[in-house]
């Protein structure tokens, strides 16, 4: 996308500015009506338009070419051009998005310095799409693990399709993520990915927000669901989406079209819908919070996204991830994790999950002194889980308890742990203890700890009844 596409219904005119333009080392294409214009768009959208406002024989004019135009690829810059224009045209023009107004005949020199601002502007905004589709690379699903497994296998499985998606799960745990994935991986790839952050946006401003405005000073300024045209429009945690919007956003998935605020012309939007949410929207429906239509229009394939809890295996693969990502984009130094930290990681708790883990790594790569291998001392809690001197500092329940039972409960704790670590494997599990698997079971039965299937993975918990009489 870098010619320049000139659309006029005279052939003299259109020559003579394909000439000029040549002259100056600028490619170009031309058409002399809507049909013909419309069909170079529909081929390759050009870099710039340059486009005559009265077209004879045409269906449409230029200015209802210009409100296509800027409806379906907005980000391309359009200079009308007139030989009967006069202030109305203009601000016409100007108001449904002409990058510029330029009257017929016109000055060689005050076209070109017009055009070359417009080509300016078309390559900023090409550079600046490019680096938001950039953000694929946030879309890397990192693990190993049967819970991510099992995820991934689902994402997979929509990727193909136009379905709209729920993405469910504890804040910090990927759902961006997961839906990036989802994007990157399909048809719409190439097209915009826009999120929407429905907690972030005052309720006052959510509808201009998400679907423009026209105003006679401004023009048009097109909102998120506009950006998003040919793409992906991403609801992040629309549980906290304005009621009152919910009902328009109801009509656009119905309509596929909406009007901005202030303005009267119908949009039309061709959209694939993810949303995510944190919290029960069922709940959320009974408290009269969030519309029941809108939920069953955007829970059609409903995905649960693990906890990092759910996903301790995964811990040492993101954290050398994010040790990568953060030397190349901030020049971090690369630091390899020792054993005793790893396992310190996939036994820490985890309530801001995996952008939680990010933070710790970055915390630690910019407060460290740079060289060797990141120890367990450097992360966070390690002062409270042992003294420099190697004691272990007891609990206070745990230090009123007899021996006998301070070591069960203590033996029993570290099992839990251990076998949640490592994803339910008792293999991996026996041999990180030092313990036969036969021996390790009979240890867990004594201990009433059992194992039971949660996400695609062998949870360990306390036997409750065993806890009770024990």
């Amino acid at each position: 996308m870098s010619d320049i596409l000139i659309v006029d219904d005279e052939r003299d005119i259109r020559e003579l500015i394909s000439d000029i333009l040549q002259d100056e080392g600028f490619a170009t294409r031309l058409a002399s009506n809507s049909d013909e214009t419309m069909a170079e768009i529909n081929t390759e959208a050009p870099a710039l338009i340059i486009l005559d406002i009265w077209l004879k024989d045409s269906r449409m004019d230029g200015i209802d070419i210009l409100k296509t135009v800027k409806r379906d690829n907005p980000d391309v810059p359009v200079v009308i051009i007139s030989g009967h224009g006069n202030i109305e045209i203009a601000v016409a023009a100007i108001k449904q998005g002409a990058y510029d107004f330029i009257e017929k005949p016109f000055n060689i020199d005050q076209l070109l310095v017009v055009i070359r601002r417009a080509m300016e502007t078309s390559r900023l905004r090409r550079e600046n799409q490019n680096l938001k589709r950039r953000d694929v690379a946030t879309s890397e699903m990192i693990g190993t693990s049967a819970p991510y497994r099992a995820l991934l296998s689902q994402l997979d499985k929509v990727t193909k399709s136009n379905g709209r998606v729920m993405l469910t799960g504890p804040a910090g745990s990927g759902k961006e993520v997961a839906a990036r994935y989802i994007h990157a991986h399909s048809a719409r790839a190439s097209a915009p990915f826009i999120t929407v952050n429905c907690a972030g946006v005052a309720p006052d401003r959510m509808e201009e927000v998400l679907f423009g405005r026209e105003t006679p000073d401004r023009g048009v300024e097109p909102g998120l669901l506009e950006q998003a045209h040919g793409g992906v429009i991403y609801f992040d945690e629309v549980a906290d989406m304005p009621l009152g919007t919910q009902s328009k956003i109801l009509r656009v998935l119905v309509d596929q079209q909406f009007t901005r605020v202030g303005g009267t012309d119908k949009v039309r939007v061709d959209l694939r819908v993810i949303s995510s949410t944190n919290r029960d929207l069922d709940q959320a429906i009974m408290a009269d919070t969030f519309r029941q239509e809108l939920y069953h229009r955007l829970n059609v394939v409903p995905i649960a996204v693990p906890s990092l809890e759910e996903r301790r295996e995964d811990i040492p693969l993101l954290a050398e991830h994010f040790i990568a990502e953060f030397k190349a984009s901030q020049g971090l130094p690369e630091r390899a994790l020792t054993d005793d930290a790893v396992a310190l990681m996939q036994t820490m708790v985890w309530p801001g999950n995996v952008r939680q883990l990010k933070n710790l790594v970055e915390r630690v790569l910019i407060l460290g002194d740079g060289t060797g291998p990141i120890e367990a001392r450097e992360l966070p809690g390690e002062e409270e889980a042992g003294g420099d001197d190697g004691r272990v500092v007891l609990s206070g329940a745990l230090a009123t308890l007899p021996l006998r039972e301070a070591r069960e409960a203590f033996e029993r704790e570290y099992l839990l742990t251990q076998i949640n670590r490592f994803g339910g494997n008792i293999s991996r599990t026996a041999n990180f203890v030092g313990m036969e698997r036969s021996a390790l079971h009979r240890k867990l039965k004594s201990l009433g700890v059992v194992t039971s299937a949660k996400a695609g993975v062998r949870i360990a918990h306390v036997d409750e009844e065993v806890e009770a009489t024990g």
